[in-house]
């Protein structure tokens, strides 16, 4: 597929003043009837949309009869400041660019996939004579076979687990293996065969890597007639206990059929099944990864979309942007009829140079598999829907006690951690109607010079002036309905007067919680601009909902401080002079024994270290000293 860069751009040659219809009717006039890509954009240039066409003069038009569309897509057309078009050689590589730019830009008015990671592979790796087997997630740039992928980290685990069971595997860094001179743990409880010490022979432990590769690549059925075969061998010579090993390898196999809950498929080998269940204006994906007729795990997905978006057109958006960057399996099966499934097809055949079946099964073990997915799908859903339910109780409860005109949407939460100074921080968590929002969870390092040791006013002043300068100067972030300070009256007032000088009080209401008397958690005191002090009443829902959000922030902001504490720990004094690589700082560290001695060394006595030349020894000097 050639990239965006490669499709040819329409520019206008002036910028119309108008906006909304006229703007896009204006833009018509120049658009062709070939295929392509369109994005709208607001008066700021953050993206509103981003859509594909068969033909773009005829899909734009559409949007100059205002009159017609429904009051969200009205909205998005009046919103329309600018547009973007790049016209493609088909639709299908419209379709293919259009998947990629929503997944990069996120426009507001598109259907979006959330919580998209990367996943996770078992890696065998062939760059040791004696091959490891580990976890992978990444760019696959070390040399070796990969399995997968796996739905989460958790069924990797458990196949690796599996996998060191049957096959007693090495999973140690190649540090470790050279540095063995006895067997570990692992080979005491038949996790390992050790091929470290040379308690196997590489020639037979590469043999159990070839058993595990049959068993991933889906020849389970044959490794087990096999293995069957030379157990009943070793038992005829009476050697019981080989016998009893490879018994023991046949059980851990078994025992991974058995954890897929029956679904390991015999009509095919490699697909995946995906299928969504919509209610309440909300709609779940769920999706199982089938590779070498096992059943590799599966997750959920909650895409943001309307509630005016028909299901099987949010299953074919989600589609589009799943398999942007995920490998691609030959069969997918689906609960729903895709509007662009022959266009998906293509597309997705197009990115893999193979041939890729898209189908709704209607009957047989495909079947039953789908209704498997969507009842996984409804029962993921309803417990999301559950859990936001209660998330709003509680937030209608903190409107109540806060005194606020509307139900909090985002709530920021702010703590600092240092040790007498050093290493300061600041952090704030975000909470809302969906629980913790960890990817929004920020750190600040303390940078102001002027700031004493251990000044938390001073700390606090820093943090929100940054944090809130910010967000005045960018539309796109989205603003805290209810700020949450750990602390009490003072920082409160340090707050409020930073907040004074942005001009930004009156966009959001800030309240400070104090602990209670001897730290009694249940006795908390909070504070308001303008309103008494006050408490709770004890053991209710909201302040045990402030508690949790208080000790969230906690937990994050001392977590960052002990990493970056750690951090300083383990770097040198020697790390930031130009030249001085692993190999020479070594060096100078075995020669004068400590960094310190080295910044009171002088020139002639840097000079006689192994592979410091005169001018690189006055340079190391002049680093330490003015």
């Amino acid at each position: 597929m050639p990239s965006p860069e490669s499709k040819t751009p329409l520019h206008k040659d002036a910028k119309p003043a108008a906006h909304g219809p006229d703007l896009i009717a204006d833009f018509v006039s120049r658009l062709p009837h070939k295929p392509g890509v369109y994005r709208m954009y607001d008066e700021h240039r953050n993206v509103l949309y981003v859509g594909k066409a068969k033909d773009l003069r005829k899909r734009v038009t559409a949007y100059t009869n205002y009159a017609r569309h429904p009051v969200r897509l009205k909205r998005m057309i009046r919103a329309t400041h600018d547009m973007e078009f790049v016209v493609c050689g088909s639709e299908t590589e419209a379709l293919l660019l259009e998947a990629n730019l929503i997944k990069r830009l996120k426009p507001r008015y598109n259907i979006l996939l959330r919580d998209d990671k990367s996943f996770p592979y078992i890696l065998v790796r062939k760059d040791h004579p004696a091959a490891q087997i580990t976890k992978h997630r990444g760019a696959r740039n070390i040399r070796g076979d990969y399995y997968g992928p796996f739905a989460s980290a958790g069924a990797v685990n458990r196949t690796l687990d599996t996998l060191q069971r049957a096959f007693r595997l090495r999973n140690c860094s190649d540090s470790i293996y050279e540095a063995r001179t006895r067997p570990c743990m692992l080979h005491q409880i038949k996790r390992c065969s050790a091929p470290c010490t040379g308690e196997i022979e590489l020639e037979e432990y590469g043999q159990l890597i070839g058993d595990a590769e049959d068993f991933l690549t889906g020849k389970s059925a044959a490794l087990r007639k096999r293995l069957q075969k030379q157990m009943s061998s070793a038992s005829a010579d009476l050697n019981f206990e080989k016998a009893a090993e490879l018994r023991d390898r046949l059980h851990a196999m078994s025992q991974v059929s058995g954890a897929s809950g029956g679904v390991n498929p015999s009509t095919f080998k490699e697909g995946d099944v995906i299928a969504i269940h919509s209610e309440g204006g909300q709609s779940c994906v769920q999706v199982f990864f089938f590779r070498a007729g096992q059943n590799w795990g599966n997750n959920s997905y909650f895409p943001r979309h309307t509630k005016d978006n028909d299901p099987a057109e949010v299953l074919d958006a989600f589609m589009a942007q799943f398999y942007v960057n995920k490998p691609i399996p030959k069969n997918i099966f689906v609960n729903k009829d895709l509007p662009n499934r022959t266009l998906l097809e293509e597309g997705l055949s197009e990115r893999t140079d193979r041939s890729i079946n898209i189908s709704k099964p209607l009957r047989g073990e495909k079947k039953m598999l789908v209704d498997r997915a969507l009842k996984n799908a409804q029962e993921s859903l309803a417990r999301k829907m559950a859990e936001t339910a209660s998330q709003q109780r509680l937030l209608k409860e903190l409107r109540e006690a806060f005194g606020l005109d509307d139900t909090p949407s985002r709530i920021e939460v702010y703590d600092n951690s240092h040790i007498q100074g050093t290493n300061a921080v600041g952090a704030f968590i975000v909470a809302g109607a969906e629980g913790f929002l960890k990817k929004e969870y920020r750190t600040f390092n303390i940078k102001d010079v002027e700031t004493e040791p251990g000044d938390d006013y001073a700390m606090m002043r820093e943090v929100f002036r940054r944090r809130f300068s910010r967000l005045m100067k960018d539309d796109q972030l989205e603003w805290p309905d209810v700020v949450l300070i750990d602390g009490g009256k003072g920082q409160l007032s340090v707050v409020k007067e930073t907040l004074d000088e942005l001009g930004a009080t009156e966009k959001t209401t800030l309240v400070a919680i104090a602990k209670g008397p001897d730290r009694n958690a249940g006795r908390e005191t909070f504070f308001m601009p303008g309103r008494a002090p006050f408490t709770m009443p004890p053991k209710t829902p909201a302040l045990y909902y402030l508690q949790r959000l208080r000790d969230e922030a906690h937990r994050f902001a001392i977590g960052t401080h002990r990493a970056k504490r750690k951090k300083q720990m383990i770097t040198s004094p020697l790390d930031g002079i130009t030249g001085i690589g692993p190999g020479r700082k070594k060096a100078l560290l075995a020669h004068f024994g400590s960094a310190k001695a080295v910044k009171k060394a002088a020139v002639e006595d840097l000079a006689l270290v192994e592979g410091v030349s005169a001018k690189l020894a006055k340079q190391i000097h002049d680093y330490f000293n003015e």
